[in-house]
């Protein structure tokens, strides 16, 4: 068994306040179970193990969802995030991380940071969104393997839509393909299966 956990143990709950990113992604997740679309503020929702940050990669948490989540979970958090950044990745964390730090909040314990850009900037043209949600995942997925506390439940927002400027569709593509990746790994790796792989996410590099 390559995973800890299973589609059943892992739930997404995928929340927004923008109804055309909600119906986006309710169409693109549609027949996955584990996974819960909700048009609304995650400030408002009772149970999640763990919010996924749709950050920068310096850990500037001053505007959007960073800053909405600072100002729910405190801003000692934001200080936690960039001592972070500052010791595990020099000072910049790429685009493609994630990392997981406690929130110190007794019903939502955990924060997975993890950039969509570098700064604040349009991304509509990239793979960024996949490159992130993906990251996340593997993020919660290492934690449940070192850590006697789990995550089972992840909440998180639409990425990459509003500073970052990619079309609902896309992003919402991006974030599912993602999801779908993680959850059935390769038993091989080949070429055919990269190929497949980079065909369905269709930009990255000088692609559009």
């Amino acid at each position: 068994m390559i995973f800890a956990m299973t589609a059943i143990e892992l739930q997404l709950i995928l929340v927004d306040p923008v109804a055309e990113l909600c119906q986006e992604l309710q169409h693109r997740f549609d027949g996955m179970n584990s996974v819960s679309v909700v048009n609304g503020y995650f400030e408002d929702l009772d149970r999640y193990d763990c919010m996924v940050s749709a950050g920068n990669s310096f850990g500037l948490m001053d505007g959007g969802v960073d800053l909405a989540i600072i100002r729910y979970f405190g801003l000692d958090l934001m200080d936690t995030v960039q001592r972070h950044i500052l010791k595990d990745f020099r000072g910049e964390q790429p685009v493609g991380t994630s990392f997981i730090v406690n929130t110190e909040h007794p019903q939502h314990p955990f924060l997975a940071h993890t950039p969509t850009m570098r700064i604040p900037m349009s991304i509509a043209q990239t793979d960024n969104v996949y490159q992130a949600m993906w990251a996340a995942l593997l993020a919660v997925w290492h934690h449940n393997q070192q850590h006697e506390r789990k995550i089972y439940s992840v909440a998180c927002p639409g990425l990459g839509t509003a500073t970052g400027r990619m079309p609902f569709k896309q992003a919402a593509k991006q974030m599912m393909l993602a999801y779908k990746h993680f959850l059935n790994p390769p038993e091989y790796i080949s070429w055919p299966y990269a190929t497949i792989r980079q065909n369905a996410i269709g930009a990255g590099g000088d692609l559009s």
